[in-house]
């Protein structure tokens, strides 16, 4: 047990993580981050699927795995075993959170209905993610990233002008789907603190896909304009993207018209602030292709290092654009903590990033490791369920854990 100093802002609140692969797993890993107590439920014998999502291991575990499953307890149990059912109605009738992703009805044929939640767990907060919620022609499918970046228009807007449409370079609609359901599980158990009771938060891939638009999407509903592609481009702003220079790459944000004089000073060309085509954004952005053109050129002249440094003191922001590595070890990355190390029970030290919030005075941490399959089975069977080490040996045998 945590001291006082040292719990974290979710502290007594216990969650039972039904989910698998990221978006459900990466909700309920910030949860454990909080401070949450997360009980990880997984199949006997397999576990969540990422555990095989390798190569990289450390050890035998799947760096996959490891990257969205600290500060969780794992419980194997056969949920299509009634004793497994029943096992899993005791853990829920204690618990605050229920986090679940399995097709609707799987829960309501388990016989955990609204109507045995509200007489057995009226406490709980039920966040169910689906693909795509259980309205509409799509209703009750199941749904995948890659699939959702199509589906949504995000492959449509990024990738080059002239090529074809591409996925950003990580599973980005599972991780926004995460970080809405945990946002909505801590609403639902704030709104709780006034009512007294639990509800159901539901949170789809396919509405997280089209709110991430954002501006894109609202600019479309505003012109009735299909948006385009711009590589790295904005569809407002310019110049705010990367350029080559002559040596390495720069990536540059002139939001206003104030940066983009400092910026044309900067690299030889004051004149282009007074030019009627770049003196302001709405300009650039109709002559795009010209004054970005222009910029090459400029910055062909220096290394991306010298620019930058240039740049800085006149402060125009900018950065050097990094390959993955070079990110996680830069001194930023260092000064933040966001790069650390945990001790794992097999597979030894294993680097992690870190947390990316963090509270005055109730501390976000790192208590534990992602757990091996099944490690803390015995213990919650005993401590929150009351069996005995006979009922688990039984149940064992059984295949039920």
């Amino acid at each position: 047990m945590a001291d006082t100093a040292t719990e974290g802002p979710l502290h007594g609140i216990r969650v039972i993580d039904l989910t698998r692969i990221l978006a459900g797993p990466f909700c309920t890993m910030n949860l454990g981050d909080m401070g949450a107590e997360v009980i990880k439920i997984e199949r006997p014998g397999a576990g969540d699927d990422t555990r095989n999502w390798g190569p990289p291991f450390v050890g035998d575990e799947a760096a996959y795995f490891l990257g969205v499953n600290r500060n969780k307890r794992s419980v194997t149990l056969n949920l299509k075993e009634p004793r497994g059912q029943e096992i899993l109605k005791t853990l829920l009738s204690n618990a605050d959170v229920l986090i679940e992703n399995f097709k609707t009805g799987t829960l309501e044929g388990w016989g955990i209905t609204p109507e045995w939640r509200e007489a057995n767990a009226p406490q709980l907060v039920h966040c169910q993610i689906t693909g795509y919620g259980d309205k509409g022609p799509k209703g009750g499918w199941p749904g995948y990233d890659f699939l959702l970046q199509a589906e949504s228009g995000l492959m449509s807007i990024t990738g080059e002008t002239d090529g074809g449409p591409m996925k950003l370079g990580v599973a980005i609609v599972d991780v926004c789907t995460g970080m809405y359901s945990a946002m909505s599980i801590l609403a639902a158990l704030n709104a709780r603190q006034r009512t007294g009771k639990g509800q159901r938060v539901t949170t789809t891939l396919f509405d997280t896909s089209l709110t991430m638009l954002v501006n894109v999407a609202s600019n479309f509903l505003a012109s009735g304009k299909r948006p385009g592609r711009y590589g790295n481009g904005h569809p407002n702003i310019v110049p705010y993207r990367d350029f080559p220079c002559g040596e390495g790459e720069i990536a540059l944000a002139v939001g206003n018209d104030t940066q983009f004089a400092k910026f044309a000073a900067c690299v030889g060309h004051p004149e282009w602030a007074e030019d009627e085509k770049y003196q302001t954004n709405p300009a650039r952005v109709n002559n795009r292709d010209d004054i970005e053109a222009k910029i090459r050129e400029a910055l062909s002249k220096d290394s991306a290092k010298n620019w930058i440094d240039q740049f800085v003191k006149a402060g125009i922001p900018c950065s050097m654009v990094y390959p993955v590595d070079e990110a996680l070890e830069s001194e930023q990355a260092k000064a933040n903590n966001m790069v650390v190390e945990v001790e794992h029970p097999t597979a030894g030290p294993v680097r992690m990033l870190g947390i990316p919030y963090h509270f005055s005075d109730t501390p976000e941490g790192i208590q534990s490791p992602p757990p091996v399959l099944g490690a803390d089975t015995d213990d919650v069977l005993k401590t929150m369920v009351g069996l005995n080490d006979n009922d688990i040996e039984e149940l064992r045998s059984g295949d039920v854990i």
